[in-house]
């Protein structure tokens, strides 16, 4: 189906389900855990900007198993971390976090203060921008989508999964946005349950909660606590 008539059809059907909702949705993700040991899902948002080597070094000294949702912004600027992240393939699963960090929001509702994509077509081009720039980089087309703020319609939810991406949810937030302290951070992470998925971001060393998320990680692994990736796993929404 052409772009045009695709877009059309998401539209329609959208159209045909009622009024869009007016409250946002979150949706959450866990996993039965395999094995005898617990285990987690460590996922982080690289939404632009800088790559937080704390973090980073953290996860390739440790052998980490990761998902990163990296934006087309992101990817652009950070031609050193691609190569890092090519060079453990083993460790990193990356995914679409979109082209340009817009939520994907059909309507003016704004979530944490940014502007919606707004239309079917901008959602579109957000989703698939983001995927064409992980496919170029890392050869291999992503599965999973997480738009910027992690909150959606249900209207952008269905087209998203019109075109083939799951919405990467989670049940644990480490770093509420990379805004907390460290010690927060730290403190969040390390009393993760075995089955949780937990997000946080990669894109600020900036700030302090970069330090506390390697922290919180190596509180797990000390725990006895085995990392795993979205595709290592069954993942149940919810």
């Amino acid at each position: 189906m052409r772009r045009r008539e695709f877009i059309a059809a998401a539209c329609c059907a959208a159209c045909a389900t009622g009024a869009r909702p007016k409250d946002l949705l979150e949706p959450h993700m866990h996993f039965t855990p395999t094995g005898t040991a617990p285990q987690v899902a460590l996922t982080l948002d690289a939404c632009m900007g800088a790559t937080d080597a704390r973090i980073l070094d953290v996860l390739v000294a440790n052998a980490i198993p990761t998902t990163i949702f990296a934006t087309e912004r992101w990817l652009t600027h950070n031609p050193a971390t691609i190569k890092t992240l090519l060079a453990h393939k083993d460790l990193f699963q990356v995914e679409d976090h979109g082209a340009q960090h817009i939520p994907a929001i059909i309507g003016t509702e704004r979530a944490y203060g940014l502007a919606p994509a707004g239309t079917a077509s901008a959602v579109f081009s957000e989703v698939m921008g983001g995927a064409q720039a992980v496919t170029a980089a890392f050869g291999a087309e992503p599965k999973w989508y997480r738009d910027a703020t992690a909150l959606y319609t249900q209207d952008a939810i269905d087209l998203i999964d019109a075109m083939g991406l799951r919405i990467g949810g989670f049940s644990l937030n480490g770093d509420i946005g990379a805004s907390v302290t460290a010690e927060v951070a730290q403190t969040r992470i390390a009393a993760a349950q075995s089955g949780d998925v937990i997000i946080s971001h990669i894109n600020h060393p900036e700030r302090p909660a970069g330090a506390g998320v390697a922290a919180g990680v190596l509180a797990l692994k000390a725990r006895g606590f085995q990392f795993v990736r979205l595709d290592d796993v069954a993942m149940i929404a919810g």
